[in-house]
């Protein structure tokens, strides 16, 4: 019998996007739905008797494992703080919630059912409507790169504005302690494959392959990056705005450096620990114990970003609530919750580098204009839930919406 016939497999946990809540209550039937190669796009009227689509609204899911669900995400953006798909119709905005098949794909191959709703949407609304287009997470970038490669190509997208919602223009974080906990657990495989995809490699600052890996850029990333310069960047033609979950005023979340989030004291895992990310050299961030390939991780050089102002994502608590299932596992609970996309990379900040302390809790609030690669820019008066939808942010992207 191998190590791994051993080992006992654990819930698979989402590293990059928030859990969905259990028994969610079905959506409302659209009032049309468009069957798009590698998507689906969900349509809800204003008007259901109009003419055709009314200053028509497309906003892109996130990153997830498996295809888009619309349940989930109807609640995310209906039935949480702020019901801002009621507001947005209210408003005599049509919506186009875009799905796709495997939202884990490389955002470049999303990017691509994103042209084809944004085209779709340009055909079914009367000339005079502008669109305006974006997405939370993931879908920002994915919306994003849409909109700079149509006019690459010379096509006239029709666009007036681009939004994205706590997306990670400058890059996202995950605790490397956690990356090497998915690899480590081989029994579960589908972990590794969440860390390994495609569009995990491309949103992380710094990504972990293996267990006993570097931290890194990923290759991906570098290429998505140069994808994005060959287009521009960034799309001209809109006006383009950007929100962020985190706090502008530089504040953390409060989550301590270098202490132990999750702690096993019983069962298969026995001493397994996942510890905050401090700065400096060889700091451990994860002692792996009862593994086929248990050993301690350590990261050199890295800032403390695991309380940097930003989106925050449950991860450590999450994590630990499924290593339960082996044996007593404590989770220290003002660490459950760390940043995931920090305020200088969901506004887009330039110049500002997610590698150091000082850029990492810059003061956004104190921003010049032209410190920003966006228009406009909204944050958090604190620290909130990555892409969660609150008043104080969705009402700011709603006024500003043409």
């Amino acid at each position: 019998m191998t190590a791994t016939q051993h080992e006992p497999a654990v819930m698979p946990f989402g590293l990059l996007a928030p859990p969905s809540a259990p028994d969610l209550p079905e959506a409302p039937a659209p009032d049309r739905t468009w069957r798009l190669i590698g998507g689906t796009a969900w349509v809800y009227l204003a008007d259901p008797e109009g003419p055709g689509l009314t200053r028509p609204v497309i906003m892109s899911d996130g990153f997830g494992n498996g295809p888009s669900d619309l349940d989930v995400l109807h609640h995310a953006l209906e039935r949480g703080k702020f019901a801002l798909l009621t507001a947005l119709r209210r408003r005599g905005h049509d919506v186009v919630l875009l799905g796709y098949r495997e939202r884990s794909a490389s955002v470049l191959n999303n990017a691509t059912t994103a042209i084809e709703c944004i085209q779709r949407a340009l055909v079914e609304r009367p000339a005079r409507h502008p669109l305006t287009v974006g997405g939370f997470g993931a879908g920002g970038l994915v919306t994003r790169y849409a909109l700079a490669r149509l006019e690459a190509d010379g096509v006239d997208h029709r666009t007036a504005t681009y939004f994205s919602y706590d997306s990670p223009h400058n890059g996202a974080w995950i605790p490397i302690g956690l990356q090497a906990l998915a690899h480590a657990l081989r029994a579960t495989p589908a972990l590794s494959r969440q860390v390994n995809s495609p569009a995990v490699r491309q949103l992380l600052w710094r990504h972990l392959e293996t267990v006993d890996g570097t931290p890194r850029q990923d290759p991906l990333r570098t290429e998505f990056l140069e994808a994005l310069r060959r287009v521009g960047d960034w799309p001209r033609l809109p006006r383009l705005l950007a929100v962020a979950n985190g706090a502008g005023d530089g504040g953390g979340n409060g989550v301590r450096p270098g202490i132990d989030a999750v702690r096993a004291t019983g069962g298969r895992f026995d001493g397994t620990t996942l510890r905050t990310q401090a700065k400096g050299d060889e700091q451990v961030v994860a002692r792996l114990k009862g593994l086929p390939s248990g050993h301690t991780v350590r990261t050199c050089g890295f800032p403390e970003l695991d309380g940097a102002p930003g989106g925050t994502l449950g991860t450590f608590g999450v994590a630990g609530d499924s290593l339960r299932a082996t044996g007593a596992v404590g989770i220290e609970p003002a660490a459950a919750s760390v940043c995931f996309v920090p305020t200088i990379s969901a506004v887009a900040a330039t110049g500002l580098d997610l590698g150091t302390d000082r850029d990492l809790y810059a003061a956004v609030d104190r921003l010049a204009p032209d410190a920003v690669a966006v228009d406009d820019f909204a944050y958090s008066s604190q620290n909130t839930g990555h892409a969660e939808i609150t008043e104080e942010l969705a009402t700011w992207l709603l006024d500003r919406l043409p």
